[in-house]
């Protein structure tokens, strides 16, 4: 709730409620309630009271809607949960007495430092999971996860607070809430709240991950000009990624957001305990972002031939008998000046005396054409003008003239070319596509696209490959025993790379349906495409196409390609176990029957 500078002249400090609580200083306010700091004359304690306003005591929905928190949260007891210790009645306006925080609010956090680092929000995400599975196995969904209503104390610990829209997961359960309208903040709606549809607890995991994203980006992922635009932004598109706009955060934390924010409910972590688990196994070591390996090269690329010895000057002065060659800072290659100070050494030793005589006889190179060839050629035209010039005064036609010289056969080895008459060429390979004429006479477009090479490609290793060698087995074949496997992994988010795929070179640029087999789960999966001539050798110079696929069991993945790509890359992020590999590293993905239709 926001926090108010000081109470208004009006309000009541000092007052007692039911006879037991004393109030002292107004803390905040919200859209139904107020918040008091107040003393507990009976037990002698710092409290918290919420009391409702006084404009809404008379409405019987809010006042039953605020009754119904303060029963749900007095059923929930758990460490990250703020506790609620009694519910009174004063002046006809409910009150619920709660734990009292020292601490801020989330959403002053952010105020003020803008961004977490990735440690402490993974504490946060932690601890609020936990507290969101103690409340949906109690069977509510909380359904305003937002910065607000965390509290965070100086000494570290977290709680969630305000269920003032908590709805019962039994599906009898009455919703106090207006039809057609959502309930919750906005910026932190789940698309399940914005579409209207029945809930459940990941729901709430959603707007956890909208949390968690914020923490890390400094920003919502979603927002617009107004509510409306803010709510269905999230299901026309998926958030700007995480690691583009914070390059060093831990992958595997990147790639768990990323999952907890699935559009589709079950590609979501499925309960609190789950999400609480993933967060703190994360790997938060940062992610190599520069590509420099840390070890020197075990060799020299370019040895010197001897060594430098002294000169014969100063005593342990170096000879040098040529130019020094100077170390520089790394220029790209295309800005790489040409020295033109040196000439170009040449190695040819120099002849001992001048050349003298002529070559060889046999050793020239002869320019004039052969007599007898050229002479045969015009013997054989003469006569054959002969024959047609007979023919036609005739009266032939010369449509049943056959030449009596027949063409001799021509093997060609592989590689090799040959000049032949084009109307005496015969065809031994037909064209693929053989497609008939379209009713308007014009010929059916080729359809003959297809996978014609495949590449193993990891960019983040030194090698930039991982079981390349093995990559043409994901090739669709019918055969569910032939894969490709990544190398086995730590941890299911690849021990900090941003992923491992295979790049798929198509025969020619046509858009299509890419469907692959993926054999280990959970995974995660994106579908990049390019256009260029060559594949790209940077992951930010390829266009993902469609959204981040999820699966929690092995399947089949579907992906339809909008453009006309050259090059597919199917870009692996997370890795399922694998009962090959080893208990130190147990995560491995395998792709298998991978087809392109265009």
């Amino acid at each position: 709730m926001p926090m108010s500078a000081a109470p208004p002249p009006h309000a009541p400090a000092g007052e007692l409620l039911a006879g037991r609580y004393r109030l002292e200083r107004r803390i905040g306010q919200g859209g139904m309630a107020e918040v008091w700091v107040a003393t507990d004359n009976d037990l002698d304690r710092k409290v918290a009271i919420k009391w409702l306003k006084t404009n809404l005591a008379g409405d019987p929905v809010v006042a039953e809607r605020f009754r119904r928190e303060a029963i749900a949260v007095a059923r929930l007891s758990h460490p990250n949960i703020v506790a609620v210790h009694d519910v009174v009645i004063h002046e006809g306006r409910q009150a619920v007495v709660m734990q009292l925080v020292d601490g801020k609010s989330l959403r002053q956090l952010l105020d003020s430092q803008k961004r977490l680092g990735p440690e402490l929000t993974i504490h946060i995400g932690a601890a609020i999971a936990g507290a969101l599975d103690e409340a949906h196995r109690a069977g509510f969904v909380h359904r305003d996860v937002k910065p607000g209503n965390i509290l965070v104390t100086s000494d570290g610990r977290v709680l969630l607070t305000d269920f003032g829209i908590a709805k019962g997961l039994q599906a009898g359960d009455e919703d106090l809430t207006s039809d057609n309208v959502m309930m919750g903040t906005a910026k932190y709606l789940s698309p399940e709240q914005v579409r209207g549809r029945r809930l459940d607890g990941r729901a709430d995991l959603y707007s956890l991950g909208l949390v968690l994203y914020e923490c890390l980006a400094g920003r919502v992922p979603f927002l617009g000009e107004s509510d409306a635009d803010t709510a269905l932004a999230r299901l026309q598109r998926d958030p700007t990624d995480l690691g583009h706009l914070r390059p060093t955060l831990p992958i595997g934390l990147v790639n768990l957001i990323h999952k907890t924010l699935a559009r589709n409910p079950a590609h979501r972590p499925q309960s609190g305990t789950d999400l609480r688990s993933s967060l703190l196994s994360v790997d938060t070591t940062p992610p190599r972002i520069d590509g420099t390996p840390a070890d020197p090269p075990p060799r020299i690329a370019n040895p010197p031939t001897r060594a430098l010895g002294a000169g014969p000057g100063i005593p342990g002065d170096p000879h040098v008998s040529a130019a020094v060659p100077v170390t520089r800072k790394y220029e790209p290659r295309h800005q790489r000046a040409t020295p033109t100070s040196l000439p170009r050494r040449d190695n040819t030793p120099p002849s001992p005396l001048p050349i003298r005589g002529m070559p060889a006889r046999q050793y020239q190179q002869r320019w004039t054409p052969s007599l007898v060839v050229v002479s045969s050629l015009l013997i054989a035209a003469l006569l054959v003008a002969g024959v047609l010039f007979v023919r036609v005064n005739r009266g032939d036609d010369g449509s049943d003239f056959t030449g009596g010289t027949v063409a001799p056969s021509v093997t060609l080895n592989p590689g090799d070319q040959a000049l032949v008459d084009p109307a005496a060429q015969v065809d031994a390979n037909p064209p693929i596509d053989a497609s008939p004429p379209n009713a308007d006479g014009t010929v059916a477009a080729p359809s003959d696209v297809r996978i014609m090479g495949v590449q193993a490609w990891d960019p983040d290793s030194s090698t930039g490959e991982e079981n390349n060698a093995q990559a043409a087995l994901a090739l669709a074949d019918g055969s569910a025993s032939t894969s490709w496997p990544t190398e086995c992994y730590q941890d299911r988010y690849l021990g900090g790379k941003r992923g491992v795929g295979l790049i798929l070179d198509l025969s020619a640029a046509s858009p299509g349906t890419l469907t692959l087999e993926t054999l280990n789960a959970p995974y995660q999966i994106d579908v990049y495409t390019a256009t260029t001539a060559g594949s790209p050798a940077d992951l930010d110079a390829w266009s993902k196409v469609g959204a981040t696929q999820f699966g929690e069991q092995p399947g089949q993945v579907t992906v339809a390609v909008d453009v006309s790509a050259t090059h597919l890359l199917v870009w692996l992020k997370e890795l399922g176990p694998d009962a090959a590999c080893t208990n130190a590293h147990p995560y491995r993905g395998r792709l298998g029957e991978i087809s392109y239709q265009p």
